[in-house]
């Protein structure tokens, strides 16, 4: 077989191979990194701003169940440190179990004025949160996002009431 050529240039045709050069790829990953960087902590924040109203909650709850119980006894409980809602008759609650809390633990301890009741994070995002409430609805926060404070609101989102 013989070809003529008369005077046409003949080129090879080859295949371009197009793909990501490494120096893409790195930029890449480093934007992703960055933007994962930003958004895990936020993300997190978000997660334990819906865990911590639990807390709140059955504070509330309890505070009128034991100002049922003053109402019922015309006591919050039998012994001055001892547990709330402890006397004779002590209604089921008093154990201040909730059976669905999944992030805080509750209790409560006469004093010598009324009653302190506390909720403890005890699980998830919620771990290192302390909420307090007293007969007189004064509502605190002792410990927020695990560092100790003193505040007289029940913190949720920032450090200021």
């Amino acid at each position: 077989m013989t070809y003529l050529c008369t005077g046409a240039t003949y080129r090879k045709r080859s295949r371009e191979i197009r793909g990501f050069t490494i120096v893409e790829l790195m930029i890449t990953v480093a934007i992703i990194g960055i933007l994962a960087a930003v958004a895990l902590p936020s993300y997190k924040d978000y997660i334990r701003r819906g865990q911590v109203p639990e807390a709140f909650t059955y504070l509330s709850d309890y505070r009128v169940k034991l100002e049922q119980y003053f109402q019922d006894y015309k006591n919050y409980g039998t012994t001055n440190g001892g547990a709330c809602a402890n006397g004779s008759g002590a209604p089921s609650w008093s154990s201040f179990v909730p059976g669905n809390a999944k992030y805080f633990t509750f209790s409560c301890v006469v004093t010598a004025s009324g009653y302190t009741l506390t909720a403890t994070g005890s699980s998830a995002n919620a771990v290192g949160h302390v909420y307090t409430v007293n007969e007189a609805n004064a509502q605190k926060t002792t410990q927020f996002k695990g560092a100790t404070v003193t505040k007289n609101c029940w913190l949720l989102k920032g450090s200021e009431c």
